[in-house]
This record gives C-alpha cells, sequence and structure tokens, in this order.
C-alpha cells in the first residue's frame, strides 16, 4: 500500500493492524476447534475398541501440537497489534486453552496408558 500523504499512511497502518489481528485470530479459531476434539477422544479411550487406545491417544499428541503450534502464532502475531485490550484478551484466552491442552493431553494418554499396561 502507498504511504506518501499522511491519509495513505493511516490507511496503511490500519490495514496492516487489521491484518494482524486476523492473523492472530486465525491461529486461536483452530485452538478452539483442535481443544474441541479431546471430547471425542476420551470417549474413545473410555468406551470405543480397545484395539484404537493408541489411536486415542496418538489423536490427544495431535492436538497438543495444534494447540501449541497455534498459540505460539497467536502469541508471534498478537505482539504487533497496537490495541493492547485486544491483543491482552488474544493471548489470555490462548494461554487459557493452552493451559488446558497439557493437563487433557496427559489426563488421557495417562489413562491410555493405565488401560494398555493392565493388559498384560
Amino acid at each position: 500500500m502507498p504511504k506518501s500523504t499522511d491519509a495513505e499512511k493511516v490507511l496503511r497502518t490500519e490495514a496492516i493492524q487489521a491484518a494482524t489481528q486476523y492473523a492472530t485470530e486465525v491461529p486461536l479459531r483452530t485452538m478452539r476447534v483442535a481443544y474441541s476434539a479431546f471430547d471425542l477422544l476420551e470417549a474413545m479411550a473410555k468406551d470405543g475398541n480397545p484395539n484404537s487406545l493408541s489411536d486415542a491417544g496418538v489423536g490427544a499428541l495431535a492436538i497438543r501440537s495444534a494447540v501449541y503450534g497455534a498459540y505460539m502464532n497467536v502469541l508471534i502475531n498478537s505482539a504487533d497489534l497496537k490495541d493492547l485490550i485486544l491483543a491482552g484478551n488474544l493471548t489470555a484466552e490462548a494461554q487459557a486453552i493452552f493451559e488446558k491442552t497439557k493437563e487433557r493431553e496427559i489426563s488421557i494418554t495417562d489413562s491410555i496408558f493405565k488401560i494398555l499396561k493392565s493388559r498384560r
């Protein structure tokens, strides 16, 4: 975008901020969607085919990877937001999902290992 005049500079800055906000919101949505899949995996581990336990465990690890990677993107992109309240809100939600993800992944994989080890 051109930045010759003051008006162009303002428009350019606004466009960059809008793009940065979008670039922060997309990985946050990824975190939300990925996290929601834990419910399915917990049901799969509890009530599913016993031969699919490892699939549930790998799924939990995949969710963790998706959330971790998206969280990194939220942190990277939100650092460039000029609206500090918006940045704080986005990163706070991302942090909460990140923390809950760690807990649920460990809970699911620990329960799967416990079941698998008891089958011997």
